[in-house]
């Protein structure tokens, strides 16, 4: 059986190949060109031009998917002069290609830089970790002075003890990032959902409308620590590529750890609703919770027009809902 399957994965190939060989006969263009003219930017275009990259038979340009952001015009020409293409006739394809070029290295380059953040711990004797953490509790307490760095008041944003520090483990610094990006950038929602978080019956609903809804039922959750599970939500959906389909709708250029940010602003508004929606028994749903979310964002970046959050105002979202 495996024999029978290889056989057909090579028949597959060189059929393929041979197709392609025909159509650029037929043409007078190859893959890169016809993807570029016929297809719009954004992620259907860079995803196509990026498989077609990945699955050529040439190795400079299976590697022109990897190289550094400096040496894409270099490669560029490169995949002008392999292909036969004269700039001067297809002045235009240039442009397109190196635009694809910088979402796809921008998106390898930003899971590098993500990972980086996730791997490294939070310590509490470094100053700028200590002053972010800090941040984050102003940011979210303005009116609450904070009375001591280890202190229960802590529990009050969502940690679980009197030291934050230890509910970063599993998301190392990229938890404490996104939470404070999320509480500085979006002030406004941020503590609006704190606020629900901390209070069994929601705020933007009224006594008659708990009352018919039966939300009596449902609880607040600790913010802090959805937000680290969040971020690792967030984390996945990078690292398997399935953020692809949004960044390369919203990024013209390079992804940055800031479109990333944004991101998780607006998982964590998204989710917020989405847990009100559900109208969970008790926090002992929030996986199951947690699960469904997550499969209805993956269905939305299904779409390759998706954009997740184009212009992001999450405030102006929460308010009107």
């Amino acid at each position: 059986r495996m024999f029978i399957q290889v056989c057909l994965y090579f028949y597959c190939k060189c059929l393929w190949r041979c197709l392609k060989f025909v159509v650029r006969k037929l043409t007078g263009r190859c893959e890169l060109q016809r993807i570029c003219y016929n297809t719009k930017p954004g992620a259907a275009r860079t995803m196509k031009i990026e498989a077609s990259l990945k699955g050529s038979k040439s190795k400079r340009l299976q590697t022109s998917v990897s190289v550094h952001p400096d040496a894409i015009e270099k490669t560029i020409d490169d995949i002008m002069e392999l292909k036969k293409i004269n700039p001067d006739i297809n002045p235009q394809l240039g442009v397109s290609l190196q635009a694809c070029l910088l979402q796809i290295v921008g998106y390898r380059n930003l899971i590098v830089e993500v990972e980086k953040l996730r791997r490294e711990p939070y310590d509490s004797e470094n100053l700028q970790h200590e002053e972010m953490l800090l941040k984050l509790w102003k940011c979210l307490k303005p009116n609450s002075p904070l009375k001591a760095r280890i202190s229960k008041q802590w529990c009050e944003i969502g940690f679980q003890g009197d030291d934050p520090k230890t509910d970063f483990r599993g998301m190392g610094l990229l938890g404490l990032y996104n939470l404070v990006y999320f509480a500085e950038w979006d002030t406004e929602v941020a503590q609006q959902v704190l606020s629900d978080s901390l209070h069994p019956k929601y705020s933007q609903f009224s006594k008659v409308e708990w009352e018919k809804k039966k939300f009596d039922k449902a609880i607040g959750y600790s913010f802090a620590i959805v937000g680290i599970n969040i971020t690792d939500l967030a984390y996945n959906l990078l690292v398997s590529g399935a953020l692809k389909t949004h960044f390369y709708n919203v990024a013209p250029e390079a992804p940055t750890l800031t479109h990333f940010q944004q991101t998780f602003c607006y998982l964590m508004h998204e989710f917020h609703k989405f847990w009100i929606e559900e109208d969970p028994l008790d926090i002992m749903e929030f996986n199951r919770v947690r699960e469904k979310f997550h499969k209805r964002i993956l269905k939305q970046l299904q779409n390759p027009e998706m954009a997740l959050c184009p212009h992001f105002a999450a405030s102006e979202s929460l308010i009107n809902m």
